[in-house]
């Protein structure tokens, strides 16, 4: 059987990359997306590379985007968000992916989704997947999107055009409440693990916050020793599932372990020195905290951006885990610098409390974005049998 022909770009937003379609350019029939994206990435490959599709073998690299119309009156695009999973036959709408939010917008202004006059672009993104709204700005290039510019971000190699993303009232984008269990902190109590003090903060995305003392760890440890350590890592998603039961995201264990995508859980300690995979130090002087993040049962090997966006939110919750290692300067308005196993990276976040309850109003940060690849992308049409039923697209 011959191979189908989908319209789609190759974008890196931030530390990730994905195939972004354009809504229009796939079946009205979101039954057959799945099948559609598996095939594009290369999932499932029990190796692990993601060698038969645009994958690249990590969480960060292994994405789908879909951007059309608006369906709110308060946004100009619709913005889905699917996590494909490595080894498994999985795809996953339960998160946002902050990196890839930044290529958004340039995405739709260089796609015509969006009309801007001038040399710089606002641009409001509905996450269909969260439900909130992002807003994008960015400068414009002769029409398009801008690329060169003059900002570095920790783990992409020289710099670019700066996009700030704002994230409006990003709490309870999971579960609908900032503070999932009503509680800063809660003692869990996790089977194989015992009693152990976590947060559980749900901005931008759901995510788990524990002390890296309480897992018998440094909270400085890169990716792969971290990956390498079976029992650390079991430690961690056992209390990631034991986290996603009692904030209500899933019924039961079984489910919790299935849901790989949310919560999240990273680990944070105070600001100190630290090995960068570029083998460069990181001065604990030049930051506020550390942070480290499992996202899709991998050690991020940066930090995922919705994720940094909720540990600054964590970080103004006082008496939270992660506000108990935060370097105090006085400023609750001050942005916070994290850092990462890929350098350091900056994030504002305001949060109030109201009526004795806390709020988060806002984060922001910057990322870069570069559209890398622009044509059709080729899938077997026998991984995707609905698209030959549905007369959809032809065989290449």
């Amino acid at each position: 059987m011959k191979q189908l022909k989908l319209p789609a770009v190759f974008m890196r937003g931030g530390t990730s990359k994905a195939v972004v379609f354009n809504q229009r350019d796939l079946p009205q029939d979101r039954g057959l997306w799945d099948e559609i994206f598996l095939a594009a990435i290369g999932s499932p490959d029990a190796n692990g590379r993601q060698l038969d599709g645009m994958g690249g073998g990590v969480s960060s690299l292994s994405k789908v985007c879909v951007v059309g119309p608006p369906t709110r009156p308060d946004a100009d695009i619709d913005y889905t968000f699917a996590q494909v999973q490595v080894k498994e036959a999985k795809v996953d709408y339960g998160a946002n992916c902050g990196n890839m939010s930044s290529a958004m917008g340039p995405f739709a202004l260089d796609e015509g989704l969006v009309k801007v006059s001038g040399r710089e672009a606002l641009v409001r993104i509905h996450n269909t997947n969260t439900k909130k709204i992002i807003h994008a700005l960015f400068s414009v290039d002769d029409g398009m999107a801008a690329v060169d510019g003059d900002l570095a971000i920790p783990g992409v190699s020289g710099t670019g055009s700066p996009v700030k993303l704002e994230f409006r009232d990003p709490g309870g984008a999971t579960t609908g409440k900032l503070l999932p269990t009503g509680n800063v902190v809660d003692m869990l109590d996790v089977p194989g693990v015992g009693k152990i003090r976590v947060s559980m903060v749900d901005a931008a995305n759901a995510t788990v916050w524990v002390n890296a003392a309480d897992l018998g760890v440094t909270g400085i440890e890169l990716p792969e020793p971290l990956e390498a350590n079976t029992a650390v890592m079991r430690k961690l998603e056992a209390i990631r599932i034991a986290a996603s039961v009692v904030m209500g995201i899933t019924a039961n264990a079984e489910d919790a372990a299935k849901k790989k995508s949310v919560p999240f859980i990273g680990f944070v300690s105070a600001a100190q020195d630290a090995k960068m995979l570029s083998g460069e130090t990181i001065a604990g002087g030049d930051i506020d905290l550390t942070g480290r993040v499992i996202s899709n049962g991998q050690p991020h090997r940066a930090l995922p951006l919705t994720v940094s966006l909720c540990m600054a939110v964590a970080a103004r919750i006082e008496g939270s885990v992660v506000n108990a290692v935060l370097r105090k300067s006085g400023d609750a308005e001050a942005p916070i610098r994290i850092g990462m196993p890929s350098g350091i990276l900056t994030v504002a976040a305001t949060v109030r409390q109201k009526d004795g309850q806390w709020h988060a109003e806002q984060g922001a940060f910057y990322r870069t974005q570069r559209r890398m690849f622009e044509g059709q992308v080729l899938v077997r049409a026998s991984r995707v049998p609905g698209m030959i039923a549905v007369g959809k697209r032809k065989a290449a």
